[in-house]
């Protein structure tokens, strides 16, 4: 069965992005993208980088871990804005939404998530990579199986948080971790059996 990860980068105080929502790793952001950052998710996570970095950056590889991308409308509005359509054009792009218009590009699906990403897991294929924003991680938190936290050493005191969801203590196991020269976490956590 595939499962759900949620693979986002965080600041150490637990934000994916400052007050405004916007990108963190854009032209204006406050996000450090160092080569060795950027070298282990080329090495590891090829399928995660943008459709753009992937091209300016010779990156073929089709990648191991997932084959679909979600995203809550937030976030893809975000790429919409710099007029980036479909910024992961290289796997089935699905953006939750009741709003949006239906777009050639990508999937815009305005079904209730939850029973969507049910629906998705029982299908053949790999991972699932749930890349954000906050609202629609808390929406879909029960489904989510394992984190992927991309942490940089780096506080930024308030913005948009990991999950916009009630409080719901959840107990996660380690499962992986690699650290980076300029100090970046990757950290892996598996969602442990209900009790």
């Amino acid at each position: 069965m595939r499962r759900l990860v949620y693979c986002v980068a965080s600041t150490l105080d637990g934000f994916i992005a400052g007050p405004d929502g916007g990108d963190p790793t854009g032209p204006d952001g406050f996000w450090p993208v160092s080569a060795d950052y950027l070298q282990y998710l080329v090495a590891t996570y090829p399928e995660i980088l943008p459709t753009g970095a992937r091209t300016a950056l010779g990156v073929e590889a089709a990648g191991t871990h997932f084959d679909t991308v979600l995203e809550g409308s937030r976030s893809y509005r975000i790429g919409l804005e710099v007029g980036v359509v479909d910024a992961f054009e290289h796997l089935r792009h699905i953006v939750f939404s009741n709003s949006l218009p239906a777009s050639e590009q990508v999937e815009i699906v305005d079904a209730d998530p939850l029973e969507t990403v049910r629906k998705l897991k029982a299908d053949e294929g790999k991972d699932l990579w749930l890349v954000g924003g906050s609202s629609i991680a808390g929406t879909l938190y029960p489904e989510i199986d394992s984190l992927i936290l991309k942490l940089a050493p780096l506080t930024i005191g308030s913005g948009i948080p990991l999950f916009g969801k009630e409080f719901e203590p959840t107990s996660w196991t380690l499962r992986d971790t690699h650290q980076t020269e300029s100090g970046a976490l990757f950290l892996t956590y598996d969602r442990q059996p209900s009790q």
